[in-house]
């Protein structure tokens, strides 16, 4: 049987109507009649509905406790929202993929998608409810398909985009969740929280079940079955950036030479920093020994009124050309006039290229 053939069945076999029975099949409540992708395009990745678990209940350790098992150089998605700072390191989110928590007073989801290296947060406030999100089990273009548990409407996890039920068509809003390592977390946030190993569940954590994903050798992902965009390498990391109608990709290979990018996107003065540091979680058989893959960070390069200009600074730090003040890559002000000052984030992603240019094919490649 060939791949179109299994992928048809399967599908039919999953809308199927079931005999006497008010859900579709396999538990599924979700209108599979209201798509806004076609259907044959959502694979099977493996595991079942939930077989990949979200954390639901997370529990937090504070800095001091998580350097236990933390490397300097293992990855942490961080979201910070003033007076409340979190870190959620791959290597719990590699197994679980999707936490469901509050920062400060908002609702928010972190995601994870080891095969598309898409690491995102989003609001999970819409119309006035709070969702929860899961794990389908299926993939379209490699990347995690979730779905809410309030209506069942799955969700593509790169763009944030409601594909298939009641939600089919909205948009869930971005978070700011950088990818840096734990060295520099720690350093910046030492009063902060860690997402805990007590996660209720039984799981190597550390150790990374996709050896070897990311390595040049390796050939386009076993589930991606779009047209490959050979203007970079597949499994390039880029600064996956969209801000209005203009869609970005800045390779990780010119970033690491250039280490700092100002810009103008849609309107706004930004900011692109690099800074080497960091293991890729796809890479070795234990996340902490994963090669250097580099670490970015995406800024406004507005602060009170003032446009400042950007170029590399010392032990990979940056200096404002305009001030004298350093900058480090979670962008505060170390020293100098701007002592303590914030550039505002803007979210982005490091995502493998092949990915980001599967879903948005008119991606500019910044060079």
């Amino acid at each position: 049987m060939n791949t179109r053939m299994y992928l048809s069945l399967s599908l039919a076999l999953l809308m199927a109507p079931a005999s006497g029975a008010s859900q579709q099949p396999n538990g599924w409540k979700t209108n599979f009649s209201k798509h806004t992708v076609p259907l044959e395009e959502i694979t099977s990745g493996g595991p079942p509905k939930d077989g990949i678990p979200a954390i639901d209940d997370p529990r937090f350790v504070p800095v001091r406790e998580a350097q236990r098992w933390l490397e300097d150089s293992e990855p942490v998605a961080v979201i910070d929202m003033g007076d409340d700072v979190k870190a959620y390191p791959l290597q719990i989110l590699i197994w679980h993929e999707i936490v469901n928590d509050e920062v400060g007073s908002t609702p928010v989801s972190i995601t994870y998608c080891p095969l598309c290296n898409t690491c995102l947060a989003f609001d999970r406030r819409l119309d006035g409810r709070v969702l929860d999100f899961g794990t389908t089990g299926r993939l379209r273009h490699s990347d995690l398909v979730m779905y809410d548990r309030q209506t069942e409407s799955w969700w593509q996890q790169a763009t944030g985009e409601g594909i298939v039920g009641e939600y089919a068509g909205r948009q869930l809003t971005f978070i700011s969740a950088p990818l840096v390592s734990w060295a520099t977390f720690a350093e910046q946030f030492p009063n902060a929280l860690v997402l805990s190993r007590e996660t209720g569940f039984e799981r190597p954590y550390g150790r990374n079940p996709y050896e070897g994903y990311d390595r040049s050798e390796t050939p386009i992902p076993r589930f991606f079955r779009q047209q490959v965009d050979f203007r970079l390498p597949a499994m390039e990391r880029v600064v996956a950036l969209e801000m209005g109608d203009e869609v970005l990709a800045y390779p990780f290979s010119v970033l690491a030479d250039l280490r700092v990018v100002n810009d103008e996107v849609d309107g706004t003065d930004i900011v692109i920093l690099w800074a080497p540091g960091i293991a890729s979680a796809v890479d070795d058989d234990e996340i902490a020994d994963g090669r250097d893959v580099g670490m970015s960070g995406v800024f406004s390069r507005d602060v009170d009124g003032q446009t400042l200009t950007f170029e590399q600074g010392e032990a990979d730090t940056f200096v404002d050309r305009e001030t004298g003040s350093t900058w480090n890559i979670l962008g505060k002000a170390v020293s100098g006039p701007l002592l303590g000052a914030r550039l505002t984030a803007i979210p982005h992603g490091n995502h493998f290229w092949f990915a980001w240019a599967a879903f948005k094919p008119e991606v500019q490649v910044k060079r």
